[in-house]
């Protein structure tokens, strides 16, 4: 049975982009050591290690503090197993979906170190889509939390969306690019000749307009208000899960 995390990825989710590009979920707390191969089982055994080395690298900071730090970086590097499932905030009121997918490895020198790859999923969480009481979990103060009890909600977030459906970062990336240009563009395309970026209250909404099945790249509406366009963006050629996502919006 898999289990489901809310994590941070950098304070106010600084290194989201990061992430969600290279694949990678991670920690860091000033912990320079590789820990391939000092991941007990059991997390109290590592911080009885690692909270005095925290500490020697935070000397102004508590034990108690410490404790929390050495639990965070344990939990993302070893207690989370693969096929477990994060609900990573990207700054901006989502959350992005991605399962677990490899080993912790250790990435000396760059940003959250302490890693494991990731296959992030084609789906964004709007928080306002959340109860009340997953909002609340999931905005709890510190890096990682376990917001397992709440996975009946969370499969019906993910309902329809499968390993298959993930993409590369650079796809991610592109399409994520495009999708921007086209809604800056949107008047000089052919497409702006019939329809209007979809409105609601007279302003913009149509790009990543949330669904109950997740957002759509950009929704569009013609100048009658009698047809709307779905558009999903797919870096080179669609395969038949892309059809069967713009079908779910319907």
């Amino acid at each position: 049975m898999r289990n489901f995390y809310r994590l941070m990825l950098g304070r106010k989710s600084i290194h989201a982009e990061s992430c969600f590009n290279g694949g990678f979920v991670g920690t860091d707390f000033d912990v320079h050591h590789d820990l391939s191969g000092r991941l007990p089982d059991n997390w109290r055994d590592f911080n009885k290690e690692f909270i005095p080395i925290y500490l020697e690298s935070n000397p102004d900071k508590s034990k108690i503090t410490a404790g929390l730090a050495c639990g965070a970086i344990w939990t993302v590097s070893k207690g989370m197993d693969q096929g477990d499932i994060v609900l990573c905030p990207d700054g901006a009121g989502q959350y992005r979906v991605g399962e677990i997918s490899g080993v912790y490895n250790y990435a000396n020198g760059e940003i959250l170190p302490h890693r494991r790859p990731v296959r992030w999923l084609d789906l964004l969480i709007d928080r306002k889509a959340m109860s009340e009481k997953l909002q609340n979990s999931c905005g709890s103060i510190g890096t990682i939390s376990n917001v397992s009890k709440y996975s009946a909600e969370i499969e019906r977030f993910l309902q329809g969306v499968t390993v298959e459906t993930i993409e590369d970062s650079s796809s991610f990336s592109l399409e994520k690019h495009l999708e921007d240009f086209l809604v800056r563009n949107w008047n000089s395309t052919e497409l702006g000749k019939e329809y209007i970026i979809y409105e609601e209250d007279g302003e913009p909404s149509g790009q990543q307009y949330a669904t109950d099945t997740g957002p759509i790249d950009i929704l569009a509406i013609s100048k009658d208000k009698k047809t709307l366009l779905v558009i999903e963006l797919k870096k080179g050629k669609a395969s038949d899960d892309v059809v069967g996502q713009i079908l779910r919006y319907m």
